[in-house]
């Protein structure tokens, strides 16, 4: 029977479901998740590979925005939930329920595809690179102290007061911070404990709120602990969820305060920036330490012109990009590029290029965060210009890295 690739109607989502589920090796009460789906998910958006009514591949994605050097928010999507049953590997599902998206998305004047890739081989043939990084921290309280931070200025906070509060913050937060996105409003519901859904836990922590000395909320954290006892001693590990902070001060003491609670040995923060300034709070340097390191959010650009003259660059510099897409027609983009910490502009053009590269390269180099003479070894790159590696490169790279607070 042949596939056909199409957007689902609700009719669909206990089918789509099953199919996800499967390939996730995970079981849930099919209608039941499929109605917290219907409720929140925009159906549009919303892809499946049938096989006559059976769904065999499932693919959505999101409406967000893109926090990019210098500030500018441009519009994405944010692509999640992509499987395939196992019994229909290998027939190219993927790639047509992909290519349906990504011809969605340009016609929706989206800038870039936005990832998180479970599995690190499949989505660079799609033109997405991997564009951010992120690890593991853990802090042992007993070998070190703060040399900075003043918990008295945290306050725990109800979650039903605090919804307003955490969304106020994480938005001035992504205005600012390279990396970031727009999150959905039923995320912070199911993040603070308000809602629960057929398939995702209800949340148990404790939110605390830091604020400046004026009284204005400028740092949050999220929280939740294991109870451990050894010996009669507590060694209780508290795990930090979120950590979103405006300023040094609110960043300091939201790790004091988090590191001297009573009954807690360690401090554990998944997903944070391999940056993490944390070490330098600290009386003992090494009492930190990072694990579990890896790649991040992917990023794959669509409209390149835009893209890169949004940005601001820490260097100045002209020259001519050709970038390979399959995609497009005539399998590339050749744009000319002049870069400026004052501004920036692109467009298109037909001069000789400098370097050609692959654009799953420019979307691993594009925040800035890695640099582009790694990101093109794997797809290769051609300098038509002595140097013209080394100098986007340059150009490219900036001096904080990126990071996303936003798992999808």
């Amino acid at each position: 029977m042949s596939i056909t690739v199409r957007t689902v109607e609700q009719a669909d989502l206990p089918s789509w479901v099953d199919s996800l589920t499967t390939a996730f090796l995970q079981r849930v009460d099919n209608k039941k998740v499929a109605e917290d789906f219907a409720s929140l998910w925009d159906l549009s958006r919303t892809w499946a590979a049938f096989e006559g009514d059976q769904v065999v591949g499932t693919y959505r994605s999101w409406a967000t925005e893109l926090t990019v050097p210098g500030g500018a928010q441009l519009p994405a999507a944010a692509v999640s939930a992509v499987s395939v049953r196992p019994t229909h590997r290998r027939r190219g599902l993927l790639r047509q329920m992909t290519e349906a998206e990504h011809g969605a998305i340009r016609r929706r004047d989206e800038v870039f595809g936005l990832l998180y890739a479970a599995e690190f081989p499949i989505y660079g043939r799609f033109g997405y690179g991997p564009a951010t990084r992120l690890g593991t921290w853990t802090l042992d309280k007993n070998r070190t102290g703060f040399v900075t931070g003043d918990a008295r200025g945290v306050e725990q906070m109800v979650a039903s007061d605090a919804k307003e509060v955490v969304k106020s913050i994480f938005e001035r937060f992504r205005a600012g911070a390279v990396g970031q996105i727009k999150d959905r409003d039923y995320r912070f519901e199911f993040d603070l404990g308000l809602r629960e859904g057929h398939w995702e836990k209800l949340w148990k922590g404790w939110i605390a709120i830091h604020r400046d000395a004026s009284g204005e909320p400028d740092g949050y954290a999220r929280y939740r602990a294991e109870d451990k006892w050894t010996e009669g001693e507590p060694q209780s590990t508290l795990l930090v969820d979120s950590l979103v902070t405006l300023n040094d001060d609110a960043y300091a003491s939201l790790w004091r305060f988090l590191a001297e609670i009573d009954w807690i040995a360690k401090v554990k923060a998944e997903g944070r920036p391999l940056t993490e300034r944390l070490p330098w709070l600290l009386t003992n340097f090494r009492a930190a330490s990072l694990s579990d390191t890896n790649e991040g959010m992917w990023v794959r650009v669509f409209d390149i012109p835009r893209a890169l003259a949004a940005r601001i660059y820490e260097r100045s510099g002209s020259m001519v990009l050709d970038v390979r897409d399959a995609e497009v027609e005539g399998g590339h983009v050749r744009v000319r590029l002049d870069a400026s910490p004052s501004g920036s502009g692109c467009e298109p053009t037909t001069d000789a290029p400098d370097l050609e590269l692959d654009v799953s390269a420019l979307g691993a180099a594009y925040l800035g965060g890695t640099l582009l003479s790694d990101a093109v070894l794997a797809t290769g790159a051609v300098e038509h210009t002595p140097e013209s590696l080394a100098k986007a490169t340059q150009l490219l790279r900036t001096s904080t890295e990126p990071w996303c607070a936003t798992f999808f």
